[in-house]
């Protein structure tokens, strides 16, 4: 049979009937949402907001679990748990009441509590590397081992991904231009420096470009996702890991494992489920089961070259820290979900959900010979318009059709299921079960047959 192709005319039908239904169904998310507009940019409190697919985003009314329900109402199964923050699920028991005692007891004080020493102590028995510090996002982690890695290695540049995503890090904003060299990716406000002058960029899989870029010499350190999942999930080909590190060792480049997404993967990450060996790992988002909490590690050898390189007194004014940084608040809130709710139990259940999700869509497409392909990455899955499964950034970002992105996204909130705003994407947490999966099966195959039959 031949593979359908999808009719425009059609799209823009079915997405112009779900506008008007979602606008009906939600008056008082809109009646909140035009109140917001007399104080916030956009109505909303960070204008990245309003890409939801609706006219507005809904309110929030109350979490839990895996479940929402809004002011108007309506509930939903969430798969997008706050594009990972809360992969923990909403409000987990054992983190909430961590919190609550915290706050009595204080929110923060400049002075470390013996939550740190377990928190830090759960990361190096998950991830490897041997000390660990503690930010509130992990821009922050990313941003302070970036600054470390140029001070002892004494070079400048940074070396990333094609379509990357590192938080808001200046360096990492960059693609690959018509020239190779980097260059600013669309949308990169404000750009403080060339990237030119701070980044060099290959594509994920592309072993050569990699050698290529390392062997000018001027590369601090590599700021990789083990697998990219900002432009799409991206999964790496058998053995470039391994590679990877070669090379740096090679060429005297350090090694970041950003996790902050991976970390669905399993409990220590990529990084632990493919015995990595990075001199860096960087965390945030879920760790504090939705507190604001990340934290950045690194091995003995890193802590040495530190050692000898930063004096004492240069501490606390090297762009490395924050007042608020490992908080009391954010350490009782990360020792807690490491330690009662991501555990190694919950992604036994985790994955075999997100494995069930992809068996579910992948029946879909092949029932109606959509040619559509799924990636499923640990607890996480995500279909690409795409025949088959996607080999760098570029492929998925040419692939990209913004209009089907959104009516799908749209038809789901409509009925009750809520995907990761920016791509397809599904992620599970401890509280997903199997018939929030087999909703979303449901709700896709129909959005299907709507579309092509």
């Amino acid at each position: 049979m031949t593979p359908r192709t999808l009719d425009r005319t059609r799209l823009a039908r079915l997405m112009s009937d779900e506008l008007a239904a979602f606008e009906a169904a939600n008056p008082r998310s809109r009646a909140l949402f035009e109140r917001a507009q007399g104080s916030m940019l956009d109505g909303v409190p960070m204008n990245w907001m309003v890409k939801w697919a609706g006219a507005f985003p809904l309110f929030v009314d109350e979490a839990s679990g895996a479940h929402f329900t809004d002011v108007d109402g309506h509930e939903y199964v969430d798969f997008c748990l706050g594009d990972t923050g809360a992969m923990a699920g909403h409000t987990p028991e054992a983190t909430r009441l961590a919190v609550e005692a915290q706050m009595r007891r204080g929110i923060t004080h400049m002075l470390p509590t013996e939550d740190a020493i377990v928190a830090a102590d759960e990361l190096r028995r998950r991830f490897g590397p041997r000390f660990w510090q503690f930010t509130l996002t992990a821009t922050d982690a990313n941003r302070f081992v970036i600054r470390l890695a140029r001070h002892i290695t004494g070079r400048s540049k940074v070396l990333v991904h094609n379509h990357c995503y590192h938080g808001s890090v200046d360096e990492t904003f960059a693609v690959i231009g018509p020239d190779g060299g980097a260059t600013a990716r669309r949308g990169n406000i404000g750009m403080p420096v060339a990237l030119a002058e701070t980044t060099r960029v290959v594509e994920i899989n592309d072993l050569d470009g990699l050698e290529r870029e390392l062997a000018q010499g001027d590369v601090a350190v590599c700021l990789f996702e083990p697998a990219l999942t900002n432009v799409g999930i991206v999964l790496p080909d058998p053995g470039y890991h391994e590679a990877v590190r070669e090379l740096t060792l090679k060429y005297g480049t350090l090694l970041i494992n950003d996790e902050t997404h991976t970390i669905c993967a399993g409990p220590g990450g990529y990084t632990r489920a493919h015995g990595l060996h990075p001199d860096f790992v960087t965390i945030g988002k879920t760790i504090g089961g939705g507190i604001p909490a990340a934290a950045y590690g690194f091995t003995e050898e890193v802590a040495d070259r530190i050692h000898a390189a930063i004096e004492r007194e240069d501490s606390d004014v090297g762009g490395i820290g924050g007042t608020l940084a490992g908080n009391a608040l954010s350490l009782a809130a990360i020792r807690a979900t490491l330690t009662d709710v991501l555990t190694e139990e919950a992604f036994e259940r985790m994955i075999p959900l997100a494995e069930r999700f992809e068996d579910g869509v992948n029946g879909v497409l092949r029932a109606h010979d959509v040619p559509w392909h799924v990636t499923r990455l640990g607890a996480r899955a995500e279909y690409h318009f795409l025949a088959q499964r996607p080999r760098n950034g570029t492929d998925l970002h040419d692939a990209a059709d913004p209009a089907l992105e959104r009516f799908l996204h749209l038809w789901a909130m409509n009925r009750g299921v809520l995907m990761t705003p920016f791509h397809n994407m599904a992620l599970m947490s401890p509280a997903t079960i199997e018939a929030d999966v087999d909703r979303h099966t449901a709700v896709f195959e129909a959005a299907v047959v709507a579309l092509f039959e």
